[in-house]
């Protein structure tokens, strides 16, 4: 399989230039400034775990580049609403069009429907898109240390938290935790799926958790399908978990929450 992760970032920088041309940086300020108050996406993570209880963040999102289509009755605020009655911390959701079919609009109506904060979820290059992930309503966004340089990654954790927005910082590998280690986000995200193959395998978090130092919280990315993924994660110390294709291709998504964090 092609490097997806080079083919989504080109795609990407060509998707904010144009963006950047119809709404500058000021006025999407602006509009990041006048939104609704951010809902502590981080606390509602920590809360789950402090009772001992997984930290779910569910995700919403229609297709993938690996699995195409995932789900056609796809009603982003239905969805929401059964994740936040089935017990899901936090929701996750695709906005990038063109590989994954998502929409800024879906963040919007998800986030309408209940009362659990939001991960806009997201190939993040530019601080641009971080005042954008604000004026759509996101409480949170994700940072991906394989797409970004540290510097970036800095200006961008920096407007995120100066705009009352927390940080989720994706690593696959020990490089990249290390350098994911030097910002100040306690949310780190070890992705199961190689973002050049797309192969998953969860040994990539647990390889990964003796490099994690006390204080940061780990959150378990791809590959959680089963009861047994998430004995064994939370046998070893995991806690926190970012789910998508297991629920989007149940029928009802809270449900099959339910059941596999049961």
């Amino acid at each position: 399989m092609p490097d997806i992760l080079s083919r989504i970032l080109a795609a990407k920088a060509v998707e904010v230039e144009e963006a950047r041309n119809i709404k500058s940086l000021e006025e999407i300020r602006q509009e990041a400034a006048s939104a609704s108050p951010c809902r502590g996406f981080l606390d509602a993570v920590r809360r789950k775990m402090d009772s001992n209880l997984p930290a779910v963040i569910a995700e919403i999102k229609q297709a993938s580049p690996s699995r195409g289509m995932l789900r056609e009755n796809f009603d982003p605020a239905e969805i929401a609403g059964s994740y936040a009655s089935h017990g899901a911390a936090c929701l996750s959701v695709l906005t990038d069009r063109q590989f994954f079919k998502g929409e800024p609009e879906y963040l919007k109506r998800a986030r309408s429907a209940c009362e659990l904060p939001v991960l806009r979820k997201d190939f993040m290059i530019d601080p641009w898109q971080v005042y954008e992930a604000r004026a759509m309503g996101a409480d949170a966004i994700l940072l991906i240390v394989a797409a970004l340089d540290l510097p970036r990654m800095n200006e961008m954790e920096s407007v995120a938290i100066g705009l009352g927005m927390d940080v989720l910082v994706e690593v696959h590998s020990r490089s990249e935790l290390d350098i994911a280690l030097k910002l100040s986000s306690p949310l780190i995200g070890i992705n199961n799926r190689n973002l050049k193959t797309f192969e998953v395998s969860l040994e990539n978090t647990l390889g990964l958790l003796d490099a994690v130092p006390d204080g940061r919280i780990v959150v378990t990315e791809s590959g959680i399908l089963e009861k047994k993924d998430v004995a064994l994660m939370r046998r070893n110390g995991v806690h926190a978990f970012l789910v998508g294709e297991a629920f989007m291709r149940a029928e009802d998504p809270g449900l099959e929450l339910a059941r596999l964090f049961a």
